[in-house]
C-alpha cells in the first residue's frame, strides 16, 4: 500500500477514535447535575397559591404546556388544557430539531418524586437523567429560590390530570450530543425583599425570563451589548413575523420615556376578559408574549420590573415590529 495513503488512514482511524471518544464521554458523563435531591414537599395552601400565581402569571410555565389558540390575538389559553403539553418548537421557528412541551399534569408526572420535579426544573434533566434543551429556560430557573420552586411544584401537584402522550423530542446532530453539556446544578439564591425594588425586579425579570425573547441572538447565543435590546424573530403560525420589542431605558427606541403606570397599564388592559376575544386573520399582526398570563401579575411586581428595566443600559435598536408575509 502507497505509504502516504496509509498515514492519511491512520490520520482518519485517530480523528474517528477522538470522535467516538468525545462523544462516549457527553454520553455517559452528562449531564453533570448529580442526582435528583432527597425532596417532600408538605404543601400548604399558601404555598399552592404561591406556585399558581408564579406558574401562571411570573415563570408562566402554563403558557407553554397548555394549547393556546392562535386565532386569537396573543394566543389564549383553550381553557381544560392547562398542563397537558405537546406545543411543538422546530426548524420553521429556529429551534435545531424538533421539541415538544412535557404533560406536567399529574397524568404526566404522576411518577415523578418532588426532587425530580425539581432537578428538571432548576437543571433541565428529566426523571431518567436525559437533558431537555432550554425551550424551557431552565438556566433562568436555576437560581430561583427554593421556596418558589417547591411552591410550583405543589401547585403542579393540583392540576387536573390530562391524558395526553406527548412525543418524545428529537434534536438533531451534533446538538443531541451537546446539548447534555447545557444543564447545571441548581444554584437557589434567595428571593430579595419586595421592599429592595431594584434586586427584587431583577429576580421577578430573571425567572420571568424576559431575555429569553427581548434579546436577539444568533444561533442560539445572546449578542454581546444588545441585553434586552429587542429585536428577535418569531414566525408567526398565520403568516409573518413578529419581532420583540426593545425594553432598554433607550429614551428613543426603547421604554425610556415610560412612567411606570403606563408600564404597568400596558399589562393590565389584558385583564379585560374582553380582550381575549379579538380574532386574527391570516397575515395580520399577531404575538407570542402571553398577555393575558403577564396581565393577572400585581401591579407591585410589574412596578418591580419596571423599576430594574429602567436600570439596564440603553441599547438604540430600532425594532421593526411586524413584517407581514410576502
Amino acid at each position: 500500500m502507497n505509504k502516504f495513503l496509509k498515514i492519511f488512514l491512520i490520520i482518519i482511524a485517530v480523528i474517528a477514535f477522538g470522535i467516538t471518544a468525545f462523544l462516549s464521554v457527553l454520553t455517559f458523563k452528562y449531564p453533570a447535575v448529580g442526582a435528583a435531591p432527597d425532596l417532600k414537599i408538605e404543601s400548604t395552601s399558601a404555598q399552592i397559591e404561591r406556585g399558581k400565581y408564579l406558574a401562571n402569571h411570573v415563570t408562566v410555565c402554563i403558557d407553554c404546556h397548555s394549547q393556546r389558540n392562535w386565532n386569537v390575538f396573543a394566543g389564549p389559553i383553550v381553557p381544560g388544557t392547562e398542563g397537558k403539553g405537546g406545543e411543538k418548537f422546530n426548524e420553521k421557528y429556529g429551534f435545531p430539531g424538533t421539541f415538544y412541551s412535557k404533560n406536567i399534569t399529574p397524568s404526566g408526572m404522576g411518577g415523578w418524586t418532588d426532587g425530580e420535579i425539581y432537578r428538571a426544573i432548576t437543571s433541565g434533566v428529566s426523571k431518567n437523567g436525559k437533558a431537555f434543551f432550554p425551550v424551557m429556560p431552565y438556566m433562568n430557573y436555576n437560581t430561583m429560590d427554593t421556596e418558589d420552586v417547591k411552591a410550583i411544584i405543589a401547585y403542579l401537584r393540583t392540576l387536573k390530570p390530562i391524558e395526553n402522550k406527548v412525543p418524545e423530542s428529537s434534536p438533531n446532530f451534533p446538538v443531541n450530543f451537546m446539548l447534555r453539556t447545557m444543564p447545571k446544578p441548581a444554584h437557589p439564591k434567595q428571593r430579595p425583599e419586595k421592599s429592595d425594588v431594584l434586586a427584587y425586579g431583577k429576580y421577578l425579570t430573571g425567572i420571568a425570563a424576559c431575555d429569553g425573547c427581548h434579546t436577539p441572538q444568533v444561533k442560539g447565543k445572546a449578542i454581546e451589548g444588545m441585553y434586552m435590546a429587542g429585536g428577535f424573530e418569531f414566525p408567526l403560525f398565520t403568516g409573518g413575523v413578529v419581532r420583540s420589542s426593545n425594553l432598554t431605558s433607550d429614551q428613543e427606541t426603547g421604554i425610556g420615556k415610560w412612567s411606570k403606570e403606563s408600564f404597568i397599564s400596558r399589562f393590565k388592559i389584558y385583564a379585560d376578559s374582553s380582550m381575549q376575544k379579538i380574532p386574527v386573520q391570516k397575515g395580520k399582526f399577531n404575538t407570542f408574549m402571553p398577555w393575558f398570563m403577564y396581565a393577572e401579575m400585581t401591579e407591585e411586581d410589574l412596578g418591580a420590573i419596571y423599576t430594574y428595566l429602567q436600570s439596564i443600559s440603553p441599547v438604540k435598536n430600532q425594532v421593526e415590529k411586524f413584517t407581514p408575509s410576502k
